[in-house]
């Protein structure tokens, strides 16, 4: 008899993965697969179906658990999650402590800092890739918010497959819903810890998942998540053409010194031109992440909506000014 039907999928899901992974690093050694394992289910049913897939390839395969300090006890915990995944089979497995800081608020300011310890552990081990267990409900509640900010269709178009400097993160359940990925967990008796915080009220994802979705399902019906996060992978289709289009229009909107001319702009497409202008932007000097569409429509005013404005002050000390027809942007 073969494996639970749900373990089954999450051990094709890390399958495909890890081929990808094969194909792209064939140096001739095996490659260093790491799984980033908070111990709740998602990321246990990961590192489970992780260290089963890799025994049977040409990859090495670890853990990195992240302790955020958030919570009384949260190193011990990180410690029991690390003796976990050593019990999987995984090696090498660490356990990380970080600072979270306070920038964008506790949500961001966790993930910042989960991340650049991630991005350390991957270089300090030369991981060929870094596995995330996020599913395809955490992909609903990414458009979800994403639509509540009005940032346009990048920001509809969820979380990537691949990601990250080379492709580092890999997550590999986006395409399974979060019910299979924990039955999964039962049907192996993994023990699981569910994060506090992922039930806070005070936490805008965490209303999202038991307030947000539950009454969008009672009114839309059962097929919302899915259908969500079809929805990201059209946007992201139309994200990725656009910022193509907007990579080759970028020089034809030139002058001979370089310089951007306001009637070549005027002539593009408005979802062109501002990430024509976005790409400038951020060429001067602006950090993207402070880079709000706010921003970029002030800049697109100087184009589209002309009469005699000053300089725009955009974030990192970078401006925006008209001048004879031409956009000069640059670091103050």
């Amino acid at each position: 008899m073969g494996p639970h039907p749900a373990v089954a999928a999450i051990r094709l899901a890390v399958r495909r993965v890890l081929h990808d992974v094969l194909t792209e690093h064939d140096t001739g050694d095996e490659p260093l697969v790491l799984v980033a394992c908070s111990g709740g289910a998602d990321s246990m049913a990961l590192a489970s179906a992780l260290a089963f897939e890799a025994r049977k390839l040409p990859v090495r395969a670890g853990g990195i658990t992240v302790d955020h300090g958030l919570q009384h006890g949260s190193d011990t915990r990180a410690d029991d999650v690390a003796g976990r995944m050593t019990a999987l089979g995984l090696t090498p497995v660490e356990a990380v402590a970080v600072t979270v800081g306070r920038e964008g608020g506790p949500e961001a300011a966790a993930r910042d800092a989960r991340y650049a310890a991630l991005d350390a552990a991957a270089e300090r081990h030369g991981a060929a890739a870094v596995l995330l267990g996020h599913t395809r409900d955490d992909q609903a509640e990414t458009v979800l918010l994403g639509l509540a900010r009005g940032s346009g269709i990048r920001s509809l178009s969820g979380m990537a497959a691949v990601s990250g400097a080379a492709g580092r993160y890999r997550r590999p359940f986006l395409r399974l819903d979060r019910q299979t990925v924990r039955k999964a967990c039962v049907a192996q008796e993994l023990a699981v810890w569910d994060d506090p915080h992922n039930s806070d009220p005070a936490y805008t994802r965490s209303r999202l998942r038991h307030e947000g979705l539950p009454a969008l399902e009672k009114a839309l019906g059962k097929g919302v998540v899915e259908a969500l996060a079809r929805t990201a992978q059209l946007s992201r289709d139309d994200a990725d053409a656009l910022d193509t289009w907007a990579a080759d229009a970028e020089t034809s909107v030139r002058d001979e010194a370089g310089a951007l001319e306001c009637a070549k702009l005027f002539g593009l497409p408005p979802a062109v031109r501002r990430r024509v202008l976005r790409r400038a932007v951020i060429a001067e000097g602006a950090p993207a992440g402070s880079l709000f569409a706010r921003h970029i429509e002030e800049v697109d005013r100087l184009i589209t909506g002309w009469r005699g404005q000053g300089a725009i002050n955009l974030p990192g000390r970078v401006e925006a000014r008209r001048q004879g027809g031409r956009l000069v942007i640059r670091q103050g």
